[in-house]
Parts: structure tokens; C-alpha cells; sequence
């Protein structure tokens, strides 16, 4: 049987900007560590889409046709990376978290980083195929983790049926986390806390 996948995305979806107010502090395209050095963005020529919307071309592109992301910020000396998303998280049919591991993960594991905050409110859908390549992430972190913060419900259910929630931190706080009024360092300083006081 085909598999068809509907992702109803808001018609403003194009006017949705990843965060832009930490440019002052880091910028992926000005990083020679990062996976999207160099690359170079316009205002106004959109040409990414998901299914047939456009997105704003600020959001980068990893290989995927439906998912796009942002790194938002790197901190080498404290080895953690927040990365912000947008779109449907779709494994099934786009292979999403190898691409997103061999393109993007792999290279910051690589540089030390073993702390994700990965930002999820404008990822619509998740679609499973197998563990495969959550289970590689979560066994290179090290003494790290992987946090999911401010994902929408039904993708937080769609995470938990497929059994992935082994490979993540996520629920309580992390699914309501007013992140933008802080700077990265207290939205790793905040997040790191809240781990430790789970683990108590």
C-alpha cells in the first residue's frame, strides 16, 4: 500500500523565521565548524518548500525535503548545540534522522558536542521507520542527552508509540519553555538543572 503523507501547514508558514535574536552571539554560516559555513541567504527569494509551501530562506537545508533547521547556537567549551526545526520530521519516506545524523549530528559529535536542545514547535508531523539511527546518537553522546523542548503533543505521542523516548529527555517544563526571553547560556544553564533535578 502507498503511503501518503498530509502535512497541514499554516499558510503564514513562509513569514516563520527561525530565531534570529542570538545572530549577535553565533552564527552557523560564520562558524568553519559548523556543517553550514559559508552559506549565504536572501530576504527575499524563497526557494525551500515543504510539500508545496515555501519557507522563509533563512531556514537550512540538510538534505531533507520536508524538515529544516537552524543552529541557533554552539558553545565548544560547554559542548552543546540548540537547534530549532520546522516542518514534518518525516523518517518513513525521507529517511529524516539519518540525514539529519550523517549531515549535521555526526559532524558536531565529532567537534565534542554531546548535549542537544533540540527545538520543536514548528515541527507539524513525525512519521517512524525504525530506531536505527536514534539508537547510534544517543550511544556516541557519551555523557550527554538529547532534550526535546516546546514539541507540539501528537508528535510527542507519535515519539512515544514508536518507542523512541529511551533516546530522549522530554515532558514537564520542557514542553512549555518560554526559551527566546533568555540567552543560550541560560537556556542550557535552565534545561541542565532541570535534568539534574530528574535524576535526583
Amino acid at each position: 500500500m502507498e503511503y501518503i503523507s498530509i502535512c497541514f501547514l499554516p499558510l503564514h508558514v513562509h513569514t516563520i523565521e527561525p530565531f534570529y535574536n542570538w545572530q549577535h552571539l553565533y552564527e552557523a554560516s560564520k562558524d568553519a565548524n559548523s556543517p553550514f559555513f559559508g552559506r549565504e541567504y536572501s530576504e527575499f527569494e524563497f526557494t525551500n518548500k515543504i510539500y508545496n509551501f515555501l519557507i522563509h530562506p533563512q531556514w537550512d537545508d540538510f538534505g531533507s525535503s520536508t524538515l529544516y533547521i537552524k543552529i541557533l547556537f554552539i558553545d565548544y567549551d560547554e559542548n552543546y548545540a540548540i537547534i530549532e526545526f520546522i516542518g514534518e520530521w518525516n523518517d518513513l519516506i525521507n529517511n529524516d534522522i539519518m540525514l539529519l545524523k550523517r549531515n549535521v549530528i555526526d559532524d558536531l559529535i565529532y567537534l565534542g558536542i554531546n548535549k542537544f536542545i533540540l527545538i520543536g514547535e514548528n515541527i507539524l508531523n513525525y512519521h517512524f521507520s525504525d530506531d536505527s539511527y536514534y539508537e547510534e546518537w544517543f550511544d556516541e553522546n557519551n555523557d550527554g542527552w538529547i532534550v526535546l523542548l516546546n514539541f507540539r503533543t501528537h508528535v510527542l505521542d507519535e515519539i512515544k508509540k514508536s518507542g523512541l523516548d529511551y533516546y530522549f529527555i522530554y515532558g514537564g517544563n520542557f514542553d512549555d519553555f518560554d526559551w527566546r526571553k533568555f540567552s543560550p547560556g541560560q537556556v542550557f544553564g535552565n534545561v541542565s538543572k532541570e535534568i539534574s533535578k530528574r535524576l535526583l
